[in-house]
């Protein structure tokens, strides 16, 4: 008997094809001018707005997915600009192909650089691409990653601000722990550094010695600030203190991260995999706080956690809990999530927080749809490839 070898091609291996990427631009108001640090110390203006670059992808085969970046004072309308002009390298691609995808549209906006603005309007799309896989899948985005666990310890940034009084931030500290958050981060930076310490220890003695605090500083103090406040903060069991100095001494970082018992937390302003490398090698945090929007997206985000993991250290991303919680709940060392409820407005969906952690929804991709308020506040809007 013959055997006859089938030698047929087999099919290529493309699951489906981009058939459209709609771009928004979105201003979210916030309801009072907000102010840290930088605003007192004359380095910035109350900020008022926030401006997000919303991504919606969609396929021949009729998914879709939803990602978003965001930039806090300038940069939003060149973030949509530069998206609007590489998103068209994405037609007919295959969506599943994340990695490649992310690499040809860094090369197509090369000669302005591989991070900044740029990147971060990648970083709408490839959060958009996550989240079309995991619908796809039928997964929470956590578990399409791999979860190590349901649940992630949240702390809250929102109700600390340094434009309220600290009888304020005490009582919003109350009301957020009674909503399910475990712990508070509060604001310091000051330029008298006296009223930081007041203000601290006001906090902490209203909330006792069991709940988890942090403080940050928004880069604001010098090397001998750092290290003279960093000291007298120990006193009140502090669970990180952040961004003591400028986001790229990371030889100043180092020194405080060796000098003080209090951990150091560094990295939301960081804009690549290359720079947080650096803070990891330097041994200059024992926190490490990247962005996924601020670093190019979820496909970037991962390299960098995995640098994390490497070196033993705990991470805690920065803002952007809709997108963190999943990224965050897929880290092996027990991580924490920035609670933040400026979003809210933007989206259909709740993330619940109860018992001091915040829970992954059991919904596909990222768990949230664009809301009609979303579409009320668009600015600019554009399509590219076929509209359905």
């Amino acid at each position: 008997m013959t055997l006859v070898q089938d030698v047929r091609p087999s099919p290529p291996a493309v699951l489906d094809r981009i058939e459209s990427v709609t771009l928004s631009s979105v201003t979210l108001p916030l309801p009072h001018a907000i102010s840290d640090a930088k605003v007192f110390t004359g380095r910035q203006r109350p900020m008022t707005e926030v401006a997000f670059l919303f991504a919606e992808v969609t396929t021949e085969g009729g998914h879709e997915g939803v990602g978003f970046s965001y930039s806090k004072r300038a940069g939003g309308p060149a973030q949509f600009a530069h998206a609007t002009e590489v998103a068209p390298d994405l037609i007919g691609e295959d969506p599943s192909d994340i990695g490649r995808l992310w690499t040809r549209l860094v090369w197509a906006g090369a000669s302005v650089g591989r991070s900044g603005a740029a990147t971060q309007a990648i970083a709408a799309i490839d959060v958009a691409l996550w989240d079309l896989k995991a619908k796809r899948a039928g997964l929470p985005l956590a578990k399409l990653l791999g979860a190590h666990r349901d649940s992630v310890r949240c702390y809250n940034t929102s109700g600390g601000f340094l434009h309220e009084s600290v009888e304020q931030v005490c009582d919003n500290a109350t009301r957020t722990l009674e909503s399910g958050v475990g712990g508070i981060k509060v604001k310091v930076g000051l330029p008298d550094t006296a009223e930081d310490l007041r203000r601290v220890r006001a906090v902490r003695e209203h909330l006792g010695d069991g709940v988890p605090l942090m403080v940050d500083a928004n880069q604001q103090w010098d090397r001998p600030t750092a290290m003279r406040v960093g000291r007298r903060l120990e006193e009140f069991d502090l669970f990180w203190i952040e961004e003591p100095l400028d986001a790229h001494d990371t030889e100043g970082h180092a020194q405080l991260a060796r000098s003080l018992d209090t951990a150091i937390a560094s990295g939301e302003m960081l804009t690549s995999v290359a720079e947080h490398a650096e803070l990891i090698r330097h041994g200059a945090v024992d926190v490490l706080q990247p962005d996924a929007p601020r670093v190019g997206g979820i496909t970037q985000f991962l390299r960098l956690a995995t640098l994390a993991e490497v070196a033993h250290l705990q991470l805690a991303p920065h803002f952007a809990m809709e997108i963190h919680l999943h990224l965050a709940a897929a880290y092996p060392i027990e991580p924490w999530v920035e609670h933040f409820d400026w979003l809210y407005p933007l989206f259909e969906e709740r993330l619940e927080t109860r018992g001091g952690r915040m829970y992954v929804p059991d919904r596909p991709g990222l768990g949230v749809t664009l809301s009609e308020q979303a579409r009320a506040w668009t600015v600019d809007r554009v399509t590219v490839g076929a509209v359905r």
